[in-house]
């Protein structure tokens, strides 16, 4: 099974390489209506001028789960277990006959797994339509530079559909036709709703009754002012928006629901280390008995989301 989703995750990622990196695939080519007003925003420049560069973008896409994620199973490791005894006890889980993996690095592992697999999945999904809608950016004509002279344009309402109507950068143009669904505004709402669920059943209120609803609004919040700065700098319509929040947002539920969905079983932050081993979940550890020798050991049992004790 694991060999499987290892082949799933490899054609993900190169479905979205050769989305993001290669020319295989272009965007469908809309033609337009002569002024348009939608379409004659003000050119906002490349994407590396905007308030939110790409790479503090994908930077916070790509590090914060990795930070906040391990960071709350190491947390919550070292509340379920005796801090004086936890490198005296070999609390590992054993798999099969040769792996030996403590259950914080399996659980963190798996946690980050499914998130990056869901990134890589809202990637194709928007590239997906981005391709086939060919959706025309706010700033459209500004790129474009039709000859409007030489394309009949005295009447307003003229369309047109001629593919080389444009006389502008052809970068800037391809750039121009891909923002239905915005990809940003996907992106970052599917990692605030991923994490903000995350935080919510791992902390929830014995963190502090506002520290798990804070943590998560304030994710929520950064990714929703992400789209509405996309539509403030005239880079994407208020549609593209709500539709890359909708997929992002939908994707995130789908995997913490039906593929992580004993994130509603897992153990939480306890206020005092009296609180700790009473979770009750499937990814919890059971509670350790001080008096047992360092050669105790838990083995992973038929169930695939638990392991018993065993002397």
């Amino acid at each position: 099974m694991l060999y499987f989703q290892v082949v799933i995750l490899a054609a993900t990622v190169m479905l979205v390489y050769y989305c993001e990196f290669t020319d295989t695939f272009s965007p469908a080519e809309q033609g337009f209506i002569c002024r348009d007003p939608t379409l004659t925003k003000p050119d906002p420049g490349p994407e590396q001028d905007s308030r939110i560069q790409p790479v503090i973008l994908y930077s916070v896409v790509g590090g914060l789960p990795v930070v906040l994620i391990s960071g709350v199973e190491l947390v919550i490791f070292l509340l379920h277990y005796n801090s004086n005894n936890l490198y005296d006890q070999e609390k590992v889980v054993v798999m099969g006959d040769c792996c030996y993996v403590n259950p914080m690095v399996r659980r963190t592992f798996r946690f980050l797994g499914v998130y990056v697999f869901g990134l890589f999945t809202t990637d194709i999904f928007v590239n997906a339509g981005q391709f086939i809608t060919g959706s025309l950016a706010p700033h459209f004509l500004s790129v474009c530079q039709p000859n409007y002279t030489a394309l009949g344009c005295q009447d307003t309402t003229h369309f047109v559909s001629q593919s080389d109507a444009c006389t502008g950068d052809p970068e800037d143009i391809m750039r121009a036709r891909k923002t239905f669904p915005s990809k940003e505004a996907a992106l970052s709402l599917y990692t605030a709703v991923y994490l903000a669920m995350y935080v919510m059943s791992c902390v929830g209120s014995k963190g502090g009754r506002l520290t798990g609803p804070l943590l998560s609004l304030s994710l929520v919040s950064l990714a929703v002012l992400t789209g509405v700065n996309r539509v403030a700098e005239y880079r994407n319509h208020w549609s593209d928006v709500i539709a890359g929040q909708t997929i992002g947002g939908a994707i995130a539920v789908f995997l913490v629901v039906f593929v992580v969905q004993y994130f509603k079983k897992r153990p939480v932050i306890s206020r005092s280390s009296s609180d700790t081993g009473t979770a009750n979940t499937d990814e919890a550890s059971p509670q350790i008995n001080h008096t047992m020798g360092t050669s105790d050991q838990y083995i992973v049992t038929q169930s695939p989301g638990s392991f018993t004790e065993v002397t």
